[in-house]
């Protein structure tokens, strides 16, 4: 059960001279790092699509890039074999823009049709005024022969955002390189202006089709109920009031 795991070291991280300090860090945030992770399996490998925050290179206030590091920042994805998870500290790579190559603790390269562009408002996640997508849930849907991920969106300080936007990748195997950076642009799935929506997951139902076909937070197919965290007037609570539908 829940007391059963293991810690087995650290999988990715980012080290102290990536983190963006102020005067430049001025979001009421954390200075960088990597983080909210959604692992899937797809050939020999499992997959993590995380949280890029921290910046592209070395902070130094003096030759800060604010552009530099909107570029670098989104979200991001490292693979390792499965083979290696009995002992995986130090085997993760990052994705550096052309392969899996980077090392588990060196820069990564977000998904490129992820990022929000700078015309449509988006930028680095030190800025209060930067928009960017982050919190990643990553599900095989057996309907759509489709990975889909779901996001939240920041578009202000402490992560505030009242938008869940969707996002297809139609090759299975995420095996070839380029296969796992081809992600759909964003669509807007739910909006709740003056909430504040964090980590959306889609979950199976409990119907007799999806106990059948075995399906977790992992695979799922037609139909699927959305959960999210809901902010609003001093509440915090754990929802779920929608069931996707996906239609071909």
């Amino acid at each position: 059960g829940g007391r059963s795991w293991t810690n087995k070291g650290i999988f990715i991280e980012d080290h102290q001279p990536r983190m963006i300090l102020k005067p430049h860090n001025t979001s009421n945030t954390f200075a960088g790092g990597v983080g909210d992770p959604s692992a899937v399996a797809s050939g020999k490998y499992l997959y993590l699509f995380y949280g890029e925050y921290g910046y592209p290179g070395i902070y130094d206030s003096a030759s800060y890039n604010v552009d530099l590091e909107r570029s670098g920042q989104c979200i991001s994805v490292a693979r390792i074999l499965l083979s290696d998870l009995d002992n995986p500290a130090g085997k993760a790579k990052r994705w550096n823009g052309k392969s899996f190559n980077a090392p588990f603790d060196s820069i990564g390269a977000p998904i490129h049709s992820l990022q929000i562009p700078k015309s449509a408002g988006g930028g680095p996640a030190s800025s209060p005024k930067g928009k960017f997508h982050w919190g990643p849930s990553v599900s095989w849907n057996t309907y759509l022969n489709a990975w889909v991920m779901l996001m939240a969106k920041v578009e202000g300080p402490s992560w505030q955002g009242g938008t869940i936007y969707i996002s297809y990748n139609k090759n299975a195997d995420l095996g070839n390189e380029k296969n796992s950076q081809e992600w759909s642009t964003p669509e807007l799935l739910v909006n709740r202006p003056g909430h504040i929506l964090w980590y959306p997951s889609l979950q199976p139902l409990n119907s007799a089709k999806d106990i059948a076909n075995k399906n977790t937070c992992l695979k799922l197919g037609q139909k699927a109920r959305l959960f999210f965290k809901d902010m609003h007037n001093d509440k915090a609570e754990y929802l779920s009031e929608y069931i996707v539908e996906f239609k071909k």
